[in-house]
């Protein structure tokens, strides 16, 4: 009998192998032009001369390749794939100073994994301010094994963004700059549906089909909808749910989710496909924003295609299913007590020159001289490796040990919802509380709070409304260095995220960098040994660091910045027009000549 066993069992392992392939891409990153909102046109990321990027399918146990040739002429360029654990893999996840070094114009660089997941993923450039110029696009791992995968007919994939007329490259000096004090993020001109507006997607009648949802935008949340129809929420960020009936979705950045549609038998009427901007997450509304989009579920071509009217005053009308009610399909009940726990405080501040930061913990996330990868790999012992203090002042690094059960505690001290995406994991949303006034924000209590969920959902991007605060519960399973950080991305520009060293001894025995990332390092300038000042000689010698921004003196407030900055201004106009008066050849008005002798 166990001789049958074991024969059944290699049996049935060989017939996955063989299904399993190597799927391999050969990008050429280059500056493409695009109009998709037929306003503008302006320059974007494309792949191959191609945009909006290629899609990526591949099938649940697939080996996947891609080899990335940067051909921007003046950007380093990055791949993560959004979602993706990289479980063995971490030196594949992406972000420069992180996990590798950039890729620098001119160079080469290889991502290679494999897919053990399923669901609804996205890829994207960790670069700075680089995805909001088009380099995101759909990453879908399909998944015979599904549950639901009998329940379904056809497959749709559908993306929402927003859309900037200016490319980062001009609006983050204006973001990040002493004349925008209060840190309001540029507020984009547009909403985009697979990136482009006023959209047909002609369906058929009678039919189930499972669409893949996401949100790549770089600010805006998005409340979702289909007119007069409902559907089952299946799975959220690669998670399989148990089918949950919903008619709207508030979707964040970054944030995905998987739904059946069963469609009407008539073919008579088309139907809205609605996406609304959250309104509270813009500064100002400029006078020609359209909050709200339609696009259309297309029965019949020849049918009207009427855009929908809400009928509500603002979007913060508008009822969403709250993701917190999901239930995972498997089942996965709380995790045990923590051994450990972070608890980050959310603030959004001035430093010395005036400029409006993000901090966990009065830190502001400052990239390593070295990516915090290699200093896990160059250290002299494991010893040495499990020291947060090697990895700097100003990257916020937590030393997680091997398959602890930990808690990540954070409290928004901040006005915005903010949506925050861990790398390498999901995690279970054990509470998020409600929103709460400017003047009284909530820190989480641990001795006063609803009881936590016997059965929590899962997923690996999740908001926290404003001043408000969330708990999250995850496993440390999987050793390598992994960001936490908001997925707005002027606030990871801003400086909100941490770092996340997880299992460095058991990282170093069974994992390695491939020796063509070493080679990138040196084609990019970057030093790949040592602590996160570069030293190699003494882990604990930080001199040379890159460092935040001093503070601001004691008594300064925002208030005082403006006014500090409107006197510094208009005295620098006053010198300019008494200089500008002192060189000018015209004659005042009124002026007597005085003869010359």
């Amino acid at each position: 009998m166990k001789i049958s066993i074991l024969h059944t069992l290699a049996a049935s392992l060989l017939s996955t192998a063989a299904l399993a392939k190597t799927v391999e891409f050969d990008w050429n990153v280059t500056w493409v032009t695009v109009n998709p909102d037929g306003l503008k046109s302006r320059q974007v990321v494309g792949i191959n001369n191609q945009w909006p990027l290629p899609e990526v399918h591949v099938d649940k146990g697939d080996r996947v390749i891609f080899h990335v040739h940067n051909q921007l002429p003046k950007h380093n360029s990055s791949i993560h794939f959004h979602g993706l654990y990289q479980n063995g893999t971490n030196a594949m996840d992406g972000p420069p100073q992180v996990v590798q070094c950039p890729i620098p114009p001119g160079a080469s660089f290889t991502y290679d994994f494999k897919v053990e997941q399923n669901g609804t993923y996205w890829y994207h450039s960790h670069v700075s301010g680089q995805y909001p110029n088009g380099y995101r696009a759909p990453f879908i791992v399909h998944d015979k094994d599904a549950y639901f995968a009998d329940k379904f007919d056809e497959e749709l994939t559908w993306t929402f963004s927003d859309w900037y007329h200016e490319v980062t490259d001009l609006l983050l000096p204006k973001f990040l700059s002493l004349y925008n004090p209060s840190g309001a993020e540029p507020v984009p001109q547009n909403l985009l549906f697979k990136d482009s507006m006023n959209t047909s997607v002609a369906i058929k009648p009678n039919t189930t089909y499972l669409i893949h949802l996401m949100n790549i935008g770089a600010l805006g949340s998005v409340y979702f909808w289909i007119e007069d129809h409902d559907f089952e929420i299946v799975e959220v960020d690669g998670v399989y749910t148990e089918p949950t009936k919903a008619d709207k979705l508030y979707i964040t950045p970054a944030q995905r989710y998987a739904i059946l549609l069963k469609t009407k038998p008539k073919t008579d009427k088309n139907y809205g496909i609605v996406s609304v901007f959250d309104s509270t997450m813009f500064d100002v509304i400029p006078d020609d924003l359209v909050l709200n989009q339609t696009n259309w579920l297309e029965y019949n071509a020849n049918a009207p295609h009427e855009r929908v009217i809400l009928d509500v005053e603002s979007s913060e009308d508008i009822e969403a299913f709250d993701d917190f009610n999901l239930v995972p399909h498997d089942r996965r009940e709380l995790y045990p007590e923590p051994d450990q726990e972070i608890v980050v405080d959310v603030i959004m501040n001035n430093l010395i020159s005036g400029k409006n930061y993000a901090f966990f913990n009065n830190i502001t996330y400052t990239a390593p001289v070295v990516p915090s990868l290699y200093t896990v790999f160059s250290a002299e012992s494991d010893e040495q490796a499990n020291n947060p203090a090697i990895y700097g002042e100003y990257t916020n690094s937590f030393v997680l040990q091997h398959m602890d059960t930990v808690q990540l505690v954070l409290n928004n001290a901040d006005s915005g919802n903010h949506p925050f995406h861990m790398h390498g994991h999901e995690f279970q949303l054990i509470h998020r509380s409600e929103e709460y006034d400017d003047d009284d924000p909530q820190e989480f209590d641990p001795e006063d709070h609803p009881p936590f969920p016997e059965i929590p959902m899962r997923r690996d991007t999740v908001f926290v409304r404003p001043n408000g605060n969330i708990v999250l519960r995850f496993r440390a399973d999987n050793p390598g260095v992994w960001l936490f950080h908001c997925h707005i991305e002027w606030h990871l520009e801003q400086g909100l995220a941490l770092t996340l060293i997880e299992a460095p001894t058991q990282l170093r025995k069974h994992q390695s960098i491939p020796a063509s990332h070493y080679e990138m390092c040196a084609a990019a300038g970057v030093p790949s040994a040592g602590n996160a000042a570069g030293n190699t000689k003494d882990f604990l010698d930080l001199t040379g660091q890159n460092a935040q921004e001093d503070e601001l003196p004691a008594g300064f407030t925002l208030k005082g910045v403006i006014a500090l900055i409107v006197s510094i201004v208009s005295a620098l106009l006053g010198v300019g027009f008494i200089a500008w008066y002192g060189v000018d050849d015209s004659e005042p008005v009124g002026h007597i000549p005085i003869p010359s002798m």
